[in-house]
């Protein structure tokens, strides 16, 4: 069985580990803003492939849909929204992210789609 690896960039604003993303543009459809910001923080172009969970921060009121992709062309490095790039390990992702951030990178490499609540942090039970 092969190890799954996904891509994580540390943040240049807050140097934390997260997925790459960001916030759509008013007119861009959605796979479209998941492949701009993707690229724009990776250098890697990607080519989505299916919706994988839906966020609410409970903080911020921010409401948070990420997509599976796969690389299409590229690639990645360190950019200027982006301090470091790498691929990590399931396991990497659980001791380097947060909970309310690691979590959306292990339910992409799920089958189902899901839908959860945090405080900016840590998972909070409906």
């Amino acid at each position: 069985m092969r190890t799954a690896l996904v891509l994580v960039i540390r943040r240049d604003d807050n140097g934390h580990w997260e997925a790459p993303g960001g916030v759509l543009e008013l007119q861009e459809p959605f796979e479209g803003g998941v492949r701009r910001e993707v690229l724009e923080e990776t250098g890697l172009e990607v080519t989505v492939e299916r919706l994988t969970g839906v966020y609410k921060n409970l903080t911020h009121g921010i409401v948070a849909l990420v997509y599976r992709c796969r690389p299409a062309d590229g690639d990645a490095h360190p950019t200027a929204e982006a301090r470091e790039v790498r691929w990590m390990t399931r396991e990497e992702v659980q001791s380097a992210m947060n909970p309310a951030f690691a979590v959306r990178v292990l339910d992409a490499l799920q089958d189902d789609v899901h839908s959860r609540a945090h405080d900016g942090m840590n998972l909070v039970s409906d």
